[in-house]
């Protein structure tokens, strides 16, 4: 460790750490924000870090208890976002591979999806560790690891006394009620669109989404921009043109019942022809993605091949820099190897053991090198700007390609290759989150080997509720509907199907490869611009909205010479988590009872979108009046 620096608990200092109540609370706040996060994720089409709304939600439970006269301390804080921040990265891998399987009526078991997000989880976890000496703690002046810099100045500022879990509260309880009257209660409209003659069948909207908003006001005016620019092209142009003249053009398929494109309703073209092009776009954009982190990617492989063989010879007896053995990793890695091969239902139902051990290699490599690149990333840009899904199409084009050689391209071949590219994805994806945890632990003195310790916890106790969760989804709405598009899991099995059974519209796909490229030309993030291409404008208008917001409030703050935490992220987290909770509650309700129709809409008559979109309006107040309160 750096002379020059001093973590907030100094290591000549032992106070309690892994205790019971803030495992605990780790694991509940893991499950739910778990939950939460995976309707983001199938509706949205990403995932946000949810790393500081547990810190900040830890930091206040246990000020709670220190009031009634328990004992707590900052490092127990830290323990309980260390075991809960786990589940968002298990649902990232998760959401972007399994509901392909569903596309193809192909259904894991539970336990069978179950398995593969365990297994990444605990590669991304092994295979940081040997990097934390080098990327944490000697290069921590040159990568600031942005969301774990900022739970740090969660926990520190909470044990000196601040307030902010009230942010996250609030919005968990009016994200909630939101959700709760609108989608179930069906009080007011969700959804507000409007079809129109010129352009032909142009459809714009909104969709008043808390969650929504909440995502685009974490993400900034800039990439909700870029967003609903693609989003706006698909429904706005795109769609118009097909319309007009799909019927004239050899170039379309027409639908299997022989209706003309003419007479499709604009859900039904973004159905049949726009979600290939967005793949496309998708699928070009984490290429390119991944191709301008090339030199990046180069300098971490290397680094993690050399810091595995110094970690090995490295000891130490101070608490702050204890780290789980070396030995320990390797055999962890083995025993991981091992399950994949010899326990087919991991893989692939064939009881062909060198194909099985032909992916468990391919894992492992995969996983190393993305779980290196993965970590020195988001020690720059964060986790939410982490281009797993890049990662994830590089390793799903490099195992097709060997089963293809191999000969397996059936349905078994598809099972396999999805199943490695969701092991990678969970380790990629899980190698974000521990870099930025152990961060925090740096900053305020906690002990790695513990924190470790902690993430492995956190794995193996809400990756049941996070698939959970999938499933409940997927029953209440479908993946691949309107509701639940799955954007990136469909994107993940075009790339598969593209290259096993070359069955795809490649004239849509490449066009939207095409638009990726001008964007990138043209000084533009292509991947944001990619998923807008490829969900409803009705989704992306309400991320431009909190962009919006954001930028407003950042204006007056910077006027202001305002610093520190923004609470309109905190309160936006809340937004995320409260409709989350309620959409995976809905869904629940739905596959035991069957679907409701709540009140219905017609009691506002003509009024109802008018309605619809004042409650959004004064949602979006609400938004800014809590962000414009930051007093953290």
């Amino acid at each position: 460790m750096s002379d020059d620096f001093k973590p907030y608990v100094p290591h000549h200092q032992s106070p309690a750490e892994s205790t019971l109540k803030a495992v605990l609370i780790g694991i509940i706040f893991g499950a739910l924000f778990g939950a939460a996060n995976a309707y983001l994720g199938l509706t949205a089409g990403l995932t946000v870090s949810t790393s500081i709304p547990i810190a900040v939600m830890a930091a206040g439970f246990f000020k709670l208890i220190k009031s009634f006269g328990g004992k707590a301390n900052i490092l127990e804080a830290n323990m309980s976002q260390t075991v809960g921040s786990a589940s968002s990265s298990l649902v990232s891998g998760v959401i972007f591979t399994i509901p392909a399987l569903y596309l193809w009526h192909l259904d894991p078991t539970y336990l069978e999806m179950v398995m593969l997000a365990f297994l990444g989880g605990i590669l991304g976890v092994l295979f940081m560790i040997p990097l934390r000496r080098f990327l944490i703690v000697r290069e921590h002046k040159n990568l600031p690891y942005p969301e774990g810099t900022a739970c740090a100045e969660v926990l520190i500022v909470a044990d000196k006394g601040g307030q902010q879990a009230g942010f996250v509260f609030r919005g968990l309880v009016i994200g909630a009620l939101f959700k709760l009257c609108a989608n179930f209660l069906a009080i007011w409209k969700e959804k507000i669109d409007y079809t129109f003659s010129i352009p032909n069948k142009a459809n714009i909207g909104i969709k008043a989404a808390p969650a929504l908003l909440g995502v685009g006001y974490i993400l900034g005016l800039r990439i909700s921009t870029v967003m609903v620019a693609g989003s706006f092209i698909s429904w706005a142009i795109v769609i118009p043109i097909i319309a007009s003249y799909g019927d004239q053009w050899g170039i379309f398929t027409l639908p299997e019942n022989g209706q003309l494109i003419s007479e499709m309703a604009p859900s039904a073209i973004w159905n049949k022809y726009i979600r290939y092009l967005g793949a496309g776009g998708v699928a070009v954009g984490g290429i390119i993605t991944i191709i301008k982190s090339f030199p990046v990617m180069i300098d971490s492989i290397k680094l993690g091949l050399s810091k595995i063989t110094n970690a090995a010879g490295e000891i130490t007896h101070k608490r702050t820099e204890r780290d789980l053995s070396f030995k320990f990793i390797g055999l962890a890695v083995i025993a991981i190897i091992l399950m994949i091969t010899l326990m087919p239902g991991i893989i692939t139902t064939t009881q062909n053991i060198p194909v099985r051990l032909m992916a468990a290699v391919a894992i492992v490599i995969f996983a190393f090198l993305f779980v290196t690149v993965s970590s020195r990333i988001v020690g720059l840009v964060g986790v939410s700007s982490n281009p797993t899904s890049g990662m994830t199409i590089v390793t799903l084009l490099g195992t097709s390609l060997v089963f293809v050689a191999l000969g397996f391209t059936g349905d078994l071949g598809k099972i396999a290759v999805l199943s490695v590219g969701t092991i990678v994805c969970v380790a990629a994806s899980m190698a974000g989150d521990v870099s930025q945890d152990l961060k925090t632990g740096f900053l305020v003195g906690g002990t790695p080997r513990k924190q470790q310790l902690g993430e492995l916890v956190g794995i193996i106790t809400s990756v049941w509720a996070v698939c959970f969760s999938v499933i409940v989804l997927h029953e209440g709405f479908g993946f691949g509907s309107i509701d639940l598009p799955a954007p990136q899991a469909t994107l993940m099995k075009t790339v598969i199907e593209g290259v096993l059974s070359a069955d795809l519209p490649w004239n849509l796909v490449i066009a939207g490869g095409v638009f990726a490229i001008i964007v990138e030309l043209i000084g533009l993030p292509s991947l944001p611009f990619a998923v807008g291409l490829y969900l409803p404008l009705t989704t992306m208008s309400p991320i431009f909205v909190g962009g919006l917001v954001k930028y407003f409030v950042d204006k007056k703050r910077n006027s202001k010479g305002k610093s520190g935490l923004d609470s309109g992220i905190l309160f936006s987290s809340g937004l995320i988590a409260g409709e989350g909770l309620i959409g995976v509650g809905i869904a629940a309700f739905v596959y035991f009872f069957g679907k409701w129709d709540g009140l219905g809409f017609d009691w506002a008559g003509p009024l109802a979108k008018p309605l619809a979109l004042v409650i959004f309006a004064g949602l979006v107040y609400i938004l800014m009046k809590q962000a414009k309160s930051n007093n953290t």
